[in-house]
């Protein structure tokens, strides 16, 4: 899942012990190795080499790994569980299999996926492997979550976790970035509103491609930290965005970045069923360029856009379709590829 950082030594996971006994996956005299896996921002995540083969555990930061000051509650390690039972429910494929939960202490286990066999669909894009059937499993699994959860008062119920997803999401991203760009704060700060009252069905929250896996029996989605029951439109704009971004990191492959963008976007509409198609766009098309802008300017801005001129690329797209929202997701493509073009 993730590429292994340096060992530690066994008795300095006594607390992890006594957890994984707690679940039921040790016991009380064992002591497996354990292997920080690097990548974890928000977490602790853990290889642990059992006899029956590895599994991974992930235990839920209070304060994040990033520049800014960024806090989240710890209790979003059960909101992930939650939401990965929920998609195995629609396709067990999707997700790894968990193993355990400990609520209490904030960390569950699951299945460990080999890289080897599980890559992951960032480093794939980073790397040209740029497949498009890829986007498209991508987006038919994402809505058919969608589709499974919408209308669903007990799954409502279950992922109200507005807190969660104001402390992880909307502050972070498009608050933070309102708080820079005086000319665009109320758009953004509209953004946040609306879609903080959209609540329509379970949304992942971190559709990205470092956070999905690529298997041989399709995409494998993880770190569902803070999803919540809220606005479909999130998710297909927050995995939108990451494409764009990319053709600033490899620009050698730009137009692939595109064409993967053109057929996620595609796939996932012409799998909405819940809603007119259009409905659906037009809020993600609204909240693209806020999610754009706020990978330059908010508390996580994206590793690979370092330099201020691509940085200002991002501004000088983003800014006047906050100020004049578009309807469709190809408005958004549109205006940078004129900008990659310039």
């Amino acid at each position: 899942m993730s590429k292994p950082a340096e060992a530690e030594p066994p008795n300095g996971h006594v607390a992890l012990y006594a957890e994984l006994g707690r679940m039921g996956l040790i016991g009380a005299e064992d002591r497996p190795p354990v292997t920080p896996l690097a990548g974890g921002v928000s977490s602790d995540i853990l290889r642990v080499d059992l006899p029956g083969g590895p599994i991974c555990v992930k235990r839920a930061l209070p304060k994040l790994r990033v520049a800014a000051d960024w806090f989240a509650p710890v209790e979003r390690n059960a909101t992930e569980v939650g939401w990965m039972r929920e998609a195995a429910a629609v396709d067990p494929d999707m997700v790894p299999e968990i193993l355990g939960e400990d609520r209490a202490a904030g960390l569950f286990a699951m299945r460990f996926l080999d890289p080897a066999d599980f890559p992951l669909w960032k480093a794939q894009l980073r790397d040209g492997v740029i497949e498009p059937a890829t986007p498209r499993q991508v987006a038919a699994r994402l809505a058919a979550v969608h589709r499974a959860t919408v209308g669903k008062s007990e799954i409502a119920a279950r992922f109200a976790n507005d807190a969660i997803f104001h402390a992880i999401r909307l502050e972070p991203y498009l608050l933070a970035t309102a708080a820079r760009h005086a000319d665009c704060a109320e758009a953004l700060r509209a953004l946040a509103d609306a879609t903080a009252a959209c609540r329509l069905a379970l949304v992942h929250g971190d559709v990205s491609p470092k956070n999905i896996l690529v298997g041989a029996r399709g995409p494998v989605f993880l770190d569902a930290e803070c999803a919540c029951y809220g606005d479909p439109a999130f998710d297909l704009a927050f995995c939108l965005n990451h494409l764009l971004l990319k053709c600033l990191w490899r620009p050698q492959w730009r137009a692939r970045y595109l064409a993967a963008f053109d057929a996620l976007a595609a796939a996932y509409l012409a799998a909405v069923a819940w809603e007119p198609a259009a409905a659906i766009e037009a809020r993600a098309a609204r909240l693209l360029p806020g999610l754009f802008l706020a990978r330059v300017d908010g508390k996580s801005p994206v590793e690979y856009v370092t330099a201020d001129v691509e940085r200002e690329r991002v501004r000088r797209v983003a800014k006047p379709l906050l100020k004049h929202p578009p309807e469709r997701l190809e408005q958004v493509r549109a205006a940078w590829e004129k900008e990659l073009a310039a």
